[in-house]
């Protein structure tokens, strides 16, 4: 266990400095090629357990040191391993032994006692450290204070549910592709397998119990795709037809982008600045074994990429906090600041004015995030329709399993948190 715990310290070091998680991931594995695939896995688990608890784990530490720790990776070690002591199934005596032969590795001198002494000390005052990490918000849900008030804000009565939700594992869905099976034929697929599942609307289903995606039946084959439920529906508020003419803005990875194209015979452009993002929904598409025109611009520098048809349908996905999918996405609420949300709300409606000129007369428009901070979302679109005469909102409606505050779906068991505007073109 102690090369796992070493080996997420390191990547949890790198986020504390402000990197990406899964560009962190990359990079460390390209270079540590001797790691195996099991202390791989155990390590990506504790280092996304580590960062999702980052506040609770700090405090911790400030409680625990008078000090501070000037060797960052150590920091990052007893984060890891306050995690296993406060959240896994891990017996404490494993825990604290192998971080101590983690610290070995990392200074040799004095590393191994002080991280013995510290977890012990935490072993032996965990009751009372965590009756006082209750009266700290911060470090009792694990978020900046800045992001904690804005959800209180905004969300009077969910507000602490949406940062709970958030601090969970993500559920596992899958959106089934009704051009080459059906639910119930699904179905009988996993039970064959003896493959736990819940049904989730009409195309989709979760497996209620861990399994690697390869492992997925019919997914290589394209029968199924991994999505979250929320993120199902941005495809279906389209109204697509056969023969519609259609723009995916900020494509990659390239989940919705499949899903239109198992919906309706449409003829479908889809678009990303960046190449190796790109490659992803190209590689989506192979799988489904489906078709859509790629293209790798600006969105917003129009005349490098357009023909000049105008489109029936545009989904804009438009680059955001991410702060509704915080629990798949565990660095995003550390690495942003407040003051990105701004930013973001005036790249997003950059480009909502630059893809409302593609729309066609009588077209639609999704403008879709997956935050749920007010000033991306609803402001945008209210600020968006009082500058253009001929855009009307257009509302929508869903069943029960979605939880939503109008054009916002929050975090629950069911799906992350999106946003959806529907605009049509008088």
């Amino acid at each position: 266990m102690h090369q796992s715990q070493l080996t997420a310290a390191d990547c949890v070091s790198e986020v504390i400095r402000g990197h990406n998680l899964n560009h962190v991931f990359e990079r460390h594995f390209d270079q540590h090629r001797h790691i195996t695939a099991q202390q791989k896995s155990v390590a990506i688990f504790l280092a996304y357990g580590a960062i999702r608890f980052l506040g609770e784990n700090q405090f911790f530490i400030r409680k625990l040191i008078n000090k501070k720790i000037t060797n960052k990776k150590i920091e990052a070690l007893l984060c890891v391993a306050l995690y296993q002591l406060n959240h896994d199934q891990s017996r404490d005596f494993t825990v604290v032994n192998e971080a101590v032969e983690a610290a070995k590795l990392i200074n040799k001198s004095w590393a191994g006692s002080f991280v013995n002494g510290v977890l012990r000390n935490f072993i032996r005052q965990k009751e009372k450290l965590q009756t006082e990490l209750k009266s700290h918000e911060e470090a009792f849900y694990s978020y900046p204070l800045w992001w904690i008030k804005l959800i209180k804000d905004n969300y009077h009565k969910d507000w602490e549910s949406i940062l709970l939700y958030g601090n969970k594992h993500p559920p596992l869905t899958l959106r089934i592709n009704i051009r080459k099976i059906n639910l119930k034929q699904y179905e009988e697929k996993l039970k064959s397998e003896a493959i736990p599942y819940r049904i989730l609307g009409d195309v989709a289903l979760e497996l209620t119990q861990p399994i690697a995606v390869e492992k997925i039946p019919g997914f290589i084959d394209g029968e199924v795709s991994v999505q979250d439920f929320g993120a199902q529906l941005a495809a279906k508020l389209l109204d697509l037809k056969d023969g519609h003419i259609c723009l995916d803005a900020c494509s990659a990875p390239g989940g919705k982008t499949g899903h239109m194209l198992e919906i309706a015979d449409i003829e479908l452009v889809s678009i990303d600045q960046q190449k190796d993002r790109l490659s992803k929904v190209k590689d989506n598409l192979e799988r489904l074994q489906l078709h859509a025109h790629l293209k790798c611009a600006d969105l917003t520098a129009i005349n490098t990429w357009w023909n000049e048809k105008l489109f029936d349908r545009i989904l804009l996905d438009a680059p955001c906090s991410a702060s509704g999918v915080v629990r798949r996405h565990v660095d995003i609420k550390w690495l942003r600041r407040s003051r990105d949300i701004e930013t973001f709300a005036k790249q997003q409606k950059i480009m909502l004015q630059a893809m409302w000129q593609l729309l066609k007369k009588g077209g639609k428009l999704l403008y879709a995030t997956c935050s749920i901070f007010p000033d991306e979302n609803q402001e945008v679109i209210d600020n968006f329709i009082k500058e253009q005469s001929d855009a009307k909102e257009v509302k929508w409606s869903v069943d029960s399993e979605y939880s939503r505050y109008e054009n916002q779906l929050i975090p629950s068991a069911n799906h992350d948190g999106f946003f959806y505007a529907l605009l049509e073109k008088n």
